[in-house]
C-alpha cells in the first residue's frame, strides 16, 4: 500500500480514533545492509549531530567486517550501538545491546544485557515486548530500501492495536518511515521510529563522497521526533 493510501485511511478515521500521541518519539537509525567506503565517516558525523541509537544490520556479513567498522568509530559512540548479529561484539566493544530479528530467535545462553526484538505480527506483539528494551514492529509502510517489501497492516489494524495498548512507548515503527509519516506514527502512539531508506537513499555509495545531504536530513528527522 502506498503512503497516500495510508494518509487517506487515516483522515477518514480521524473522527473515531483517540490519539495516544507521546510527548516525544525516539529515533533509531539502521545501517545499510552492505558496507561502503564512507560509512564510518557518515556514522561518526551522525553521532556528532546527536544520534543516540544506531543499529548495525549487515545480514550475512563476516564478523571481521563489523569489527572493522566498530573499530573505526570513536569509542565513546559504542554505548549507543546495537548489533543484529555477531553478538559477542556487545561485550568486546561495550555496545548498548543486541537485537533479535524475529520472534523465533533467542538470546545467547547466559546473556543478561539489553536486547531488543523485531516482530511483524500484531498478535505476537504483547509477547514480543516481554523483557525486551523495545520492539521493532516491521513493515508499517512499503519499504523505501527493499524492493517488493510491502506494508503488513492496514491503518484500521494499527488503530485497533493502539486502542488495545499493544502500540506504546516500547514499540518502534519500522518500514517505510520518513518525514512524511512521523506525525501519523506519533498519533498512533509509537514510542519510536526506525529510519533506514529515507536517510541512506540520499547518498549514492558508488558515485558520491559528499554526504552533507544525509546529515541535513538526519537533523530534520531528529527535530521532527523531538
Amino acid at each position: 500500500m502506498t503512503k497516500f493510501f495510508y494518509f487517506c485511511k487515516w483522515k477518514a478515521a480521524e473522527g473515531t480514533f483517540t490519539s495516544r500521541k507521546p510527548a516525544t518519539m525516539k529515533l533509531a537509525i539502521m545501517t545499510k545492509p552492505s558496507f561502503f567506503v564512507e560509512e564510518d565517516k557518515i556514522l561518526e558525523a551522525l553521532f556528532e549531530e546527536g544520534l543516540d541509537d544506531l543499529h548495525i544490520f549487515k545480514p550475512g556479513s563476516s564478523p571481521i567486517y563489523v569489527e572493522r567498522l566498530l573499530s573505526l568509530l570513536p569509542e565513546n559512540t559504542h554505548r549507543r550501538i546495537t548489533v543484529h548479529d555477531h553478538y559477542y561484539l556487545k561485550e568486546e566493544f561495550g555496545l548498548a545491546g543486541i537485537h533479535l530479528d524475529d520472534m523465533a530467535s533467542q538470546r545467547p545462553d547466559g546473556y543478561r544485557g539489553n536486547f531488543s526484538r523485531s516482530c511483524n505480527d500484531l498478535g505476537q506483539l504483547k509477547e514480543a515486548k516481554k523483557k525486551a528494551r523495545y520492539v521493532f514492529l516491521r513493515n508499517i509502510f512499503d519499504s523505501l530500501s527493499v524492493p517488493n517489501e510491502n506494508a503488513s497492516f492496514t491503518m484500521s489494524e494499527l488503530q485497533a492495536a493502539a486502542r488495545q495498548d499493544l502500540i506504546d512507548k516500547h514499540v518502534y515503527a519500522l518500514g517505510g518511515i520518513s518525514l512524511d509519516n512521523l506525525r501519523l506514527l506519533r498519533d498512533l502512539g509509537f514510542g519510536g521510529v526506525v529510519v533506514c531508506g529515507d536517510l541512506w537513499n540520499r547518498f549514492d555509495i558508488h558515485n558520491e563522497t559528499d554526504f552533507l545531504s544525509v546529515i541535513h536530513h538526519f537533523e530534520k528527522l531528529k527535530a521532527a521526533v523531538g
